[in-house]
Formats: C-alpha cells, structure tokens, sequence
C-alpha cells in the first residue's frame, strides 16, 4: 500500500446532500488532513433514473461552505480524471468482462418476471433468503446453465442481460474494520450481485472497487448502511486481483431521529422543524423547498464542529473546535460503533457560541439590512453597537434584529407585573431625578458616562439604585428584564432616553396607585 493516504467523497446526485454525507466528508477530510493525505471528490451517478439536475452544483456548493477542501476530483480537476463515474463506463466494462472471461462473473439474462417468479418460489419454500445466489442461479437463465453458443446467440441478438458475480458457496470473508474490528460474513449469505446492469452502466458495488483501486485510494470511510456489503467488495477485490491493495476500511455510525430510535430522516426534520440539508434545496421537479443550515442561520464553523462530535469523542472536555483543532485532534479508532442521536438543541447551542465569537463588525451588515428593510434609520455604527449589547442573547444573526425591538420602538406598553411591584413613589422620583440631570448632560452619551450621572443623580435625590433599577428599566424599555441597560441607553440616544423616561411618568403615574 503507497505511503500516502488516499481518501474520497463518492455521493449520488440523486437530490440533496444529507448531512449524515457532510458528516462523513467531514470525517474523511480530517482523517486525510491529520495524516497529511489527500482528500477525492467522486461523482457516482451510475444510476441515470434517480438523477436529479443540479444536485451536483449543490453537493460541490455544500461542500465549500462547510470549509471542506477538495484536493482532486470533480469541479477540481486531477491526474485520475474524469471523475464521474457515467463517463467512465469502458473502464467499468472491462473489468466486468476480464470478471466474466476468467469465470468469477457471468451473464445473467433473467427477465424481471423471471426474477419475480423465483423470489416467489423460494419465500413459498421458506427459504432463508429470497435471493440469487450459489444455489438459486443453477435454475436461472444465465450462461452458467447454458452453452456457450446460446449464450453468444443471445448477446449478438441484443438481449438484455447483466453481469453478475459469481459468489463462492463455502468461503469465509473477513477484513477488519478500523472501528468495528473484525467481520467474517460466509459467503453464502452474499448473493450473486449485479456488477454491470442492462444499459452497461455498473452498480456501485463494481463501480466504487475498481475507482478507488485505481485512484488509489488507501482508506474508505463511509456510512454503517455499507457494511453488510463491505464482505462483498472484499471478494471484488480479491476476484480482480487487488487484494495486495486494498483499503481499509471504516464504517461510521448511523444518525439517528432526535429521541435516539431509527435513523434520521426528513420527514423527522419536518416534523420537528428543523433542517436535515446543508443549503436549502428546491426539489427541481416539485418545487418543493426544504430546509438549509445555512439558510436557517447556522454558521458553518458551528455546523462543522455539531457534526464532528455527532459520532467522535476527542477524550476530553473540550467542545468547541476550530477547523484545524479538529484536524489535530481526530482519531478513526475514537469514532463510535453505536448511532448518535441528532440533537438540534445542541446544534443551536454551538451556533450561539460561535456567534458571540464572530466580531460585530461582521454581524452588523444583517442587522442595517434588517433595520432598513423595517423601515428604521440605522447607521453601521449604531447597527454594531446593538450586535455587541445582543449577539451574547441570542442563537442565530438574525435574531438580533429582533432581540433589539425595543430599542428601535420605544414602549407602548409595560410589563403590569413589575409596574405593580416596581412603580411607586421611589422609581417615580428617580426616573424625575435622572430625566432633569439627563436634561443637564453635556458631553459624549456613553455607556460609562451616563451609568456616572445616574449614579450621581441618585445620590443627590438620596435613593439607592439597586432598589429602582428594575422600574428604570420598565420606563425605557417596558420590561423588567433585558440586556446592559446603560449600553443600552447609549445606543438609543439621550434625546430618545429622555422622551421615554417622560412617556412613562406620563403614562405610568396615572395607572400605578
């Protein structure tokens, strides 16, 4: 096996990227990084019915956005090109025909009927398995149980027919996977699959063999759902004397719904309002539009390090990661066998950390966009300043324009709870007190400045201001609970401070008694 490590991402553009896939490019591109290997992008689009337009653009948009780097491959270009398996049928022929020339495949020319009619039979003779396989493909019509003549009549004829391998009876495969450890499956439960269907395209099963034999590539780490297979593709290699190089192999755990039994799905993401894509996706043919991570306002440094730990432990208490943390940090032998539970919650949570993380002057461009398209006059000045009092509050971006609704809309209204607990005879002459110094202020209206002339406002009118700050509060903003109110005031402006602290001694002293 060459020394360098040899990765790829093999996804069908059959719609969507799910973000199980991301997670396992995401694996894959650590596991190269961390060994100073490469990392393949391959486009396995053998399956022309389930092709979906612009699935592709979508996977190689999905894949930028996470911060994942292609070295080789699709979109980037490489020595092994091309890299979509439906332009490289003649490669995938001949190999099924050296297969067939040298007795480990077969042609097959069952008709779907046929098939059918088999199956039937042997789930009526409660047969352990209804399929085609050592013993089962000696009563079919395939060039095993017909002459060599037949067989030659029917092809030139154009018949349809596919290629199918021919499985040992009585073999033991093995390999060892690098997080599952040793598998041994008996060939006689692995039935006689197709490798080249009818339109001469192959299955992924002949298709992915002989392009990471001839990508060279080193290791294959993919979803669990490809383990049952994973002994099949041992004998592949072993059939078409690649066995010497063949790569290891590690299957990662599965996604599984919110409450932990079954795999994720869609329709649990529509159910429980939440994405399960990377990007919003706009099915081609319905127009259907289905959630994205980055749409709903995930960041993908966020999104990388939910789904990094969705399936790994790094051993330690660390949670949050940068990129080339991760990338120090991963160890294949750490991945989990068992599923791991998708857990939007704590999705969200990372995204609020690595919000409070991002600098205001990034976060305030959303911010004026918001504000000016809700009709408000906003500076980008202004608009950081809010993001600097709010981005700490709050999950997502977007929500900060939200979250700063009461300091583009003065009260019309105020929480009656605090009012009837907080208003009285004190707050009324603090709020007057502070409202006639603010009437006096002359200077800049900053934070430190305006906290100085309250200070000195209480002082003078003797009341402490840990007892009315709440009703302070509930006169600038309607509320009794909310983020740094001096900031807060800063932002607002002494003229809008002083109008608002009026309006309540207006609006509140005649409905307090």
């Amino acid at each position: 096996m060459q020394n360098t490590v040899r990765v790829r991402f093999a996804p069908s553009p059959t719609g969507p990227l799910h973000i199980g896939g991301v997670r396992t490019a995401l694996y894959n591109y650590l596991f190269a990084r961390k060994m100073g290997g490469k990392m393949l992008l391959r486009i396995e689009d053998t399956d022309q019915n389930r092709f979906v337009p612009g699935a592709e653009d979508y996977i190689l948009e999905a894949l930028r956005w996470v911060g994942i780097e292609i070295d080789e491959g699709q979109g980037t270009g490489g020595p092994h090109a091309p890299y979509r398996q439906s332009e490289r049928r003649d490669i995938y022929q001949k190999e099924a025909q050296r297969l067939v020339d040298e007795g480990k495949a077969y042609y097959a020319f069952d008709t779907a009927d046929e098939l059918d009619a088999m199956r039937k039979r042997l789930e009526e003779a409660n047969a352990p398995a209804a399929q085609y396989n050592a013993i089962t493909r000696m009563q079919m019509r395939n060039s095993l149980t017909m002459t060599p003549d037949e067989v030659q009549a029917r092809i030139d004829a154009g018949d349809p027919y596919v290629i199918r391998l021919k499985t040992p009876r009585k073999e033991e495969v093995r390999l060892n996977d690098l997080i599952r450890g040793w598998v041994n499956v008996h060939s006689s439960a692995i039935d006689d699959k197709v490798l080249l269907k009818s339109d001469g395209l192959p299955t992924y099963h002949l298709a992915n063999i002989v392009d990471d034999h001839l990508m060279g590539i080193t290791h294959v780490i993919r979803g669990e759902e490809w383990l049952p297979s994973a002994p099949l593709h041992v004998l592949l290699y072993r059939y078409l004397g690649w066995e010497d190089t063949m790569p290891q192999f590690a299957h990662l755990p599965l996604l599984l719904k919110p409450e932990g039994n079954g795999k994720l799905s869609k329709r649990d993401a529509d159910l429980g309002g939440f994405p399960i894509f990377p990007l919003q996706w706009t099915d081609p043919f319905t127009g259907q539009v289905a959630k994205g991570f980055r749409e709903e306002g995930y960041l993908p440094e966020a999104t990388v390090n939910f789904l990094a730990l969705l399936g790994w432990n790094p051993g330690t208490e660390q949670e949050l990661f940068t990129m080339d943390e991760l990338i120090a940090s991963f160890d294949i032998a750490q991945v989990h066998k068992a599923g791991a539970r998708f857990d939007i919650q704590k999705a969200q949570w990372f995204n609020h950390q690595y919000v409070r993380q991002r600098p205001d002057t990034e976060l305030a461009p959303t911010v004026l966009q918001q504000a000016e398209a809700a009709g408000f006059s906003c500076s980008l000045e202004k608009a950081e300043k809010i993001v600097a009092l709010l981005k700490g509050r709050v999950n997502f971006a977007h929500e900060i324009f939200t979250e700063a609704g009461t300091i583009f809309n003065a009260p019309t209204t105020y929480d009656e709870a605090i009012a009837a607990a907080k208003w009285n005879d004190d707050a009324i002459r603090a709020v007057t007190a502070f409202r006639d110094a603010l009437q006096t202020f002359d200077g800049e209206f900053i934070a430190d400045d305006i906290k100085h002339t309250l200070g000195d406002a209480m002082q003078q009118a003797g009341i402490k201001q840990g007892k009315i700050m709440q009703a302070m509060r509930l006169a600038l903003t309607g509320s009794g609970a909310g983020p740094d109110l001096m900031l807060t005031m800063e932002i607002i402006g002494k003229d809008e401070t002083i109008k608002r602290l009026e309006q309540a001694l207006n609006t509140l002293k005649t409905t307090v008694s």
